[in-house]
């Protein structure tokens, strides 16, 4: 060996016991995942938006996907408009994403609609529909979370009697969409047999679109005859316009019960349903493993089985109503 080839190697040997000669590096697996919602502005799907997208994205961190590094997602909106949802879904869907997010019946129809391989994580309840067998097992192409049971109506409406006893006349606000399905009969018989228990004569108010305008217009309307209070539906197309129901609410001074905390949080009266930042854990969970290889159909919709009901003092204050003590030790938490 000349000289010069030996000091080539002892630099070599030199520079591996350093840790210093370059190593091939393995290539980082790019995903891209679909988020599609029915409502709503798709600028508050990030880590800085509600407090259920920053705890879907803070779990997808936990598990290794960041986006921007490993994982790029894609955002889409069906804007509140029913009759667009179809036309999304298929849009989303012809774009070939490794895995959809979709939030809500209407949109998860409209996807299941148009793909029966792409994997789907979706919210919702989909045994009534049709579109699994079962939750334990779903198969085919879809997983995810079901929100609720169409029993909470009842309870609700009973926790809102409780609070407004004098309340004998109560609307029930919804999208007509929702309210016309196969799981709007449901809930529409949930609440005929609680408001027969409870002496309350229910109406319902239906929004043609999830859109501020025709929030404004619904309200106006039910002011002509004015209830006594009203019940908001947990469909997922509300929860963007929140704030909006609230301050109607409260505009037309009406005592209301809502699906989740974010509405009392926003000043409603009362809350009572499941820890959505639970169920957003587990749509990520779910997201993580179906990129790592998992079938949708066989991870088992999850069900949440804890329950978080909240009571607002200060609407009920401005409301001039007196909680009864009973219900309020009955409260997980009370706004003061």
């Amino acid at each position: 060996m000349t000289a010069a080839r030996k000091l080539i190697a002892v630099a070599f040997l030199f520079l591996l016991a350093l840790g210093g000669v370059p190593q091939a590096q393995e290539p980082t697996t790019q995903h891209r995942i679909a988020i599609v919602i029915s409502t709503g502005p798709v600028d508050g799907i990030t880590d800085n938006g509600s407090r259920v997208w920053r705890a879907f994205f803070e779990e997808l961190r936990r598990l290794g996907d960041f986006e921007g590094q490993n994982l790029t997602v894609e955002r889409y909106s069906g804007e509140g408009r029913p009759e667009g949802f179809a036309d999304l879904g298929r849009d989303v869907v012809s774009r070939n994403p490794d895995v959809i997010v979709a939030i809500g019946p209407p949109i998860t129809l409209a996807v299941t609609a148009a793909t029966s391989t792409i994997p789907l994580v979706a919210t919702g309840t989909y045994t009534s529909s049709g579109v699994m067998p079962s939750l334990a097992r779903p198969g085919g192409n879809m997983t995810g979370a079901r929100v609720e049971g169409y029993e909470i109506n009842g309870k609700r409406l009973q926790l809102l009697k409780e609070a407004v006893p004098t309340a004998s006349k109560v609307v029930f606000l919804d999208m007509r969409t929702f309210w016309e399905s196969t799981g709007g009969q449901e809930v529409r018989e949930e609440l005929r047999k609680a408001s027969r228990v409870l002496h309350i004569s229910l109406t319902d108010l239906l929004v043609e679109e999830s859109t501020p305008s025709e929030y404004q217009r619904a309200f106006a309307e039910i002011a002509k005859d004015p209830p006594d209070a009203i019940l908001v539906s947990s469909t997922s197309e509300l929860f963007p316009y929140r704030r909006l129901i609230v301050e109607l609410a409260e505009r037309y001074r009406l005592p209301g019960m809502y699906a989740w905390r974010d509405y009392a949080e926003a000043g409603g009266l009362m809350a009572y349903g499941t820890d959505l930042v639970e169920i957003w854990r587990r749509l990520a969970d779910d997201v993580h493993e179906i990129l790592n290889g998992a079938k949708p159909g066989d991870i088992p919709i999850y069900q949440p089985t804890k329950f978080e009901f909240l009571i607002n003092l200060k609407p009920a204050n401005e409301l001039g109503l007196t909680i009864p003590p009973p219900l309020l030790a009955l409260a997980d938490e009370v706004i003061e």
